[in-house]
């Protein structure tokens, strides 16, 4: 049996991503809906670039966690743009100098599932992870009580990245 850590902020969260939003329907894509619709601060959008959003994570591994994901629907890495490449290699340089200044974690994971198979919970678009870590941040929830526990509401950690972010990216 799992324990579960009460945490009634995320229902309403949680379920805008699966089926709680009339503007996504069963077919369609989690991330192109959030991308269409007006509502950045609510879906968590951090910043939208050209070719590249920069939103938060909304099943966090850690405080923090955001991902790259292409504007144009695509679950294909070899078919990204030169351009859309060299603006998510950009976007993830300045997202983790700002998330070093917005949380001061000791290190990063950054990192790609491409399919289901090599574990993309939303394999039909492509998306890379950035994770920031703290020295002794793997502990006895995720490992014994297979529940993690997120040290900050999101909307706070929300405002600190963003502040941070749009300091980083110049336009």
């Amino acid at each position: 049996m799992r324990d579960y850590i009460w945490a009634p902020w995320r229902g309403a969260y949680v379920a805008s991503w699966h089926g709680g939003s009339a503007a996504a329907g069963k077919d369609e894509c989690v991330f192109c809906t959030k991308f269409n619709e007006n509502r950045d601060a609510d879906n968590f959008i951090l910043h939208r670039g050209e070719r590249t959003v920069i939103i938060m994570n909304l099943y966090p591994y850690n405080n923090g966690h955001i991902m790259l994901i292409p504007v144009r629907h695509t679950a294909d890495f070899e078919l990204l743009t030169a351009e859309e490449t060299a603006e998510m290699n950009l976007y993830k340089k300045l997202s983790v100098s700002a998330l070093k200044k917005a949380l001061n974690p000791d290190g990063f994971n950054i990192g790609m599932n491409l399919g289901s198979a090599a574990g993309a919970g939303i394999a039909q678009h492509l998306h890379e992870h950035i994770v920031p870590r703290w020295n002794g941040d793997t502990n006895f929830m995720p490992v014994l009580g297979e529940t993690r526990v997120i040290s900050e509401h999101m909307q706070t950690t929300y405002i600190k990245i963003k502040s941070c972010l749009e300091k980083e990216i110049v336009l």
